[in-house]
């Protein structure tokens, strides 16, 4: 296996950092093909074997709206059959209170919800005005505060939207702290199309900053559309960002936004951070091997580029 000679850390940098696993959901509600429930849940058993410390299985959407992903609840029955209270940790996303319901049914611990920085992305992804949608989250991340349950709070299009073109980010600031003060505990915020660049990731983290939201709130889910999701990543690690969303093999987009690529690849974001000496407690070729796997199960080559490397394909 060809690694790195020795980290090399050319800027402080966090001491380790946490990589927020969204293959499973976020990668496999993209892909054309719907994959066995099986192929599903040993996907995500490698992936906690590799040591990812949290893992987002799966959607409690309606099946009609993202079909692929129509077997969240027997996925989370067999994990829960598989590996017990691990699974029931794993993070899922609701996109209302029926969703929610479906996760309490199961004993979930951990959900999020998915909103959008602007009008039409709100329209097309949920149905719902820029406004009506908060109003759908409040009664949803309430419940689940309630219930003991951990609440993460999507942000997408924060960088550019593909029909409302550049977003201001004190639009993105107004609509993340809504969520925050509505009771999410963290915010991812999605480069959903992935025209962020460098020094955009940290004037958005700096906006966060005046409004009082520190970076300890805060994640980053990058795409890599035009090739900057690493160094994107690099930009957040800068200004002391220490969650980032990743997916295994670059699995990913958004049905509802063609422009959306995919994710920021975990192997590839592993390997620039074990470079720079940042821990992830995660391993590398195994998680490079699940790779491989689900490339073989979807019929496709590995796409990201360390997973080509590592595994000569």
């Amino acid at each position: 296996m060809t690694v790195p000679a020795a980290p090399f850390t050319p800027a402080p940098m966090p001491e380790r950092v946490t990589i927020y696993e969204v293959g499973p959901r976020d990668g496999l509600q993209n892909e054309s093909a719907v994959v066995p429930v099986a192929v599903k849940a040993e996907m995500i058993t490698r992936l906690l074997d590799a040591g990812l410390p949290v893992i987002e299985a799966t959607s409690f959407v309606h099946p009609k709206w993202v079909p692929q992903l129509a077997d969240a609840a027997e996925l989370m029955g067999l994990l829960v059959d598989r590996i017990g209270d691990a699974a029931r940790r794993m993070p899922v996303l609701v996109p209302n209170e029926k969703g929610l319901d479906r996760a309490l049914d199961l004993g979930l611990e951990h959900v999020a919800v998915f909103g959008s920085a602007t009008e039409t992305f709100a329209q097309k992804n949920l149905n719902r005005s820029y406004d009506e949608q908060f109003a759908m989250f409040e009664p949803t991340v309430r419940r689940a505060r309630d219930a003991g349950m951990d609440v993460r709070g999507y942000l997408s299009m924060c960088f550019g939207d593909p029909w409302e073109g550049a977003v201001p980010v004190e639009q993105v600031v107004r609509a993340g702290v809504r969520l925050l003060e509505m009771g999410a505990g963290q915010l991812s915020l999605g480069d959903t199309i992935g025209v962020a660049t460098a020094g955009h990731v940290q004037a958005m983290v700096a906006a966060f900053a005046e409004a009082g939201v520190g970076v300890d709130r805060l994640a980053m889910h990058f795409h890599d559309t035009y090739g900057q999701a690493l160094a994107n990543t690099h930009a957040a690690l800068q200004v002391g960002v220490t969650t980032f969303d990743a997916s295994a093999g670059g699995l990913g987009g958004c049905p509802y936004a063609k422009s959306a690529t995919g994710n920021l690849a975990t192997e590839d974001l592993v390997w620039m951070l074990r470079g720079l000496g940042v821990e992830t407690g995660v391993d590398l070729d195994a998680v490079v091997d699940t790779t491989v796997f689900m490339a073989d199960a979807l019929g496709k080559s590995p796409a990201s580029a360390v997973a080509r490397a590592l595994a000569g394909a």
